[in-house]
């Protein structure tokens, strides 16, 4: 995976992350490598758990967690399963496992196929692409972004929503 697939995917969790209201602590394209599994990006995401229901944590950290890939998908232009890329293995298992209030199987990866046809959608919006374009140019160019940044980069879209 290049650094710049990287920096869009991880720029898909940043943005649907702060879309969603959580908070990103923050994102990087040079993760340590001795902590957890082997990555080649990181996104730290906080959330408010008194400002959300179970119900949207849970539907909320699905859309986060399948917005890396949609955002790697639409930069290449090639529009995979999630879960049939093997890098995308960990961010499909976190949304599936996201969605246990969805007992039957069947139903939750109906959901988690819905999911990821929404944020495709929205993600191929001028506006919301431009966001994820800004975080990437400023991951290649800093490779760690920390909140305060993140806020910097993404306000001057907030203020023209």
């Amino acid at each position: 995976m290049t650094e710049e697939i990287t920096a869009f995917h991880e720029a898909g969790h940043v943005y649907a992350a702060m879309y969603v209201g959580a908070n990103v602590q923050s994102v990087t394209i040079d993760p340590d490598r001795d902590d957890g599994p082997n990555r080649t990006g990181d996104t730290v995401v906080v959330w408010d758990r008194r400002r959300f229901s179970q119900h949207d944590l849970m539907e909320k950290g699905a859309w986060v967690a399948l917005a890396g890939p949609v955002a790697e998908m639409i930069h290449s232009e090639r529009p995979f399963h999630p879960a049939g890329i093997a890098e995308w293995r960990q961010d499909w298992e976190t949304a599936f496992e996201c969605c246990t209030n969805i007992r039957n199987i069947q139903q939750r990866i109906a959901k988690l196929e819905q999911i990821t046809i929404d944020l495709y959608e929205v993600f191929s919006r001028d506006q919301h692409w431009a966001v994820i374009g800004a975080i990437a140019d400023n991951l290649l160019a800093h490779e760690t972004l920390d909140q305060e940044m993140l806020e910097e980069i993404v306000e001057p879209w907030i203020m023209d929503s």
